[in-house]
């Protein structure tokens, strides 16, 4: 298997995705959704405010009563009541009437607008007068303005936020339907690393990758799971391998994934139950070297060893993996662009895709990309940046002052 080398492209590989079943649903308390991803639609249950209230501090009037009012010529009204908060007016406005009200308060019958209490004057205890005109619904929200009964609030495979918690609190869903979060198993192989709290001798690095991998995964809203360090043994892989396999939904394994003769990985995927090499190889860099084996119909990853690589990887190809697995659907597996203008020339090779690290700066009140240019084994390329752009697979560079896209970083 040493030789087994498949070259894909990035659209070939992500085309993978549908191989692999999305997890199991389960139901959580809505306290416990933040960043869960939604695996049924919600619909209104009602409508949302179910009456009408208003959005500031003053009278609420029937605004024909204050049409044409001004500082000199005000419209005086005589106060009917106060609307109390959580209560429902038993009283009716008519014209030339108002009555208090704050904010949220329910408006009484008759009533169609709210004037804000810094337009009016007390006379006495029954009079105001008020210095501007209302117009009708003014500081109102109508009942269902927010939302109508029946309506789709939210659908299968978002992922849920603050605001959207919030909003499922307003129709009262304690529960929630979701898909379980996966579990990835993240391993790092080679004789050459050390666990990071040893101090490396001459030869040897500390494990970056376990670390970056970790810090991803929950990114994408999954459970990473350490298995260590695993040395340049194709047996001692297989062991680690099979005992991770069996405890999570998908395993990353970092190092060993090139051609080479030390390069166990490939030998270790194919020992496993039912194994299938998908893929060994992507064109693009860096990141070339990557594996995508299934095994009980679950992903396996072998990413390149070098830190730069592994993280790239992991966003361009790994991460749409993961959401896919997660039940995350549409907009809420999509990263952010933004345009920008190149500050300097970039050649690349044809047959691949280039993702070059770049930092923003604002010159002439333009966004600038800068390319941060290293190799792949150093992470300050990483540390530096803001985000990627890409260099097309049959593109041979890109010009300065040429505009590109630039990838953000979470």
């Amino acid at each position: 298997m040493k030789d087994f080398f498949n070259v894909v492209t990035i659209e070939q590989a992500l085309a993978f995705r549908s191989v692999f079943p999305e997890m199991e649903i389960e139901t959580v308390p809505l306290m416990d959704a933040f960043e869960r991803v939604l695996a049924e639609p919600v619909a209104a249950t009602e409508n949302l405010p179910d009456f009408r209230r208003a959005t500031m501090d003053g009278y609420t009037v029937c605004a024909t009563s204050t049409f044409g009012a001004t500082e000199s010529n005000p419209a005086f009204l005589t106060i009917k009541g106060t609307a109390l908060m959580g209560e429902t007016p038993d009283f009716s406005i008519g014209t030339g009437e108002a009555c208090r009200i704050s904010t949220g308060g329910m408006l009484p019958d008759g009533a169609d607008s709210v004037v804000m209490i810094e337009h009016t004057e007390t006379l006495d205890a029954t009079t105001i007068e008020v210095y501007r005109s209302a117009a009708p619904g003014q500081h109102v929200i109508e009942p269902g303005e927010d939302f109508f009964k029946d309506e789709i609030l939210l659908i299968e495979g978002r992922r849920l936020r603050a605001q959207e918690i919030g909003l499922l609190a307003a129709f009262g869903r304690d529960t929630l339907r979701v898909y379980r979060k996966p579990v990835v198993a993240i391993i790092s192989t080679g004789d050459e690393v050390v666990p990071i709290t040893e101090s490396p001798s001459p030869g040897k690095i500390r494990d970056i990758n376990t670390y970056t991998l970790t810090s991803m995964v929950k990114a994408c809203g999954a459970v990473p799971v350490s298995y260590g360090i695993v040395r340049d043994n194709s047996e001692s892989l297989y062991q680690t391998l099979s005992l991770s396999l069996k405890k999570s939904d998908m395993v990353l394994v970092s190092g060993g994934s090139s051609v080479g003769v030390r390069d166990v990985t490939i030998d270790a995927l194919s020992a496993l139950p039912q194994p299938r090499i998908l893929f060994h190889g992507i064109s693009i860099s860096p990141g070339k070297p990557t594996i995508l084996a299934m095994s009980q119909n679950k992903p396996l990853w072998g990413l390149p060893g070098h830190v730069v690589s592994a993280m790239i990887v992991f966003l361009k190809i790994v991460k749409p993996f993961i959401e896919r697995i997660s039940g995350v659907k549409g907009l809420s597996g999509q990263t952010i662009r933004v345009p920008a203008r190149l500050s300097r020339n970039l050649s690349s090779a044809q047959g691949r895709v280039d993702y070059v690290r770049v930092k923003l700066k604002t010159v002439d009140g333009m966004l600038v990309a800068d390319p941060i240019l290293g190799k792949s084994g150093l992470i300050n390329t990483m540390v530096k940046a803001d985000g990627l752009i890409e260099i097309g697979l049959n593109v041979e560079g890109l010009d300065q002052g040429e505009p590109v896209e630039v990838e953000l970083f979470n």
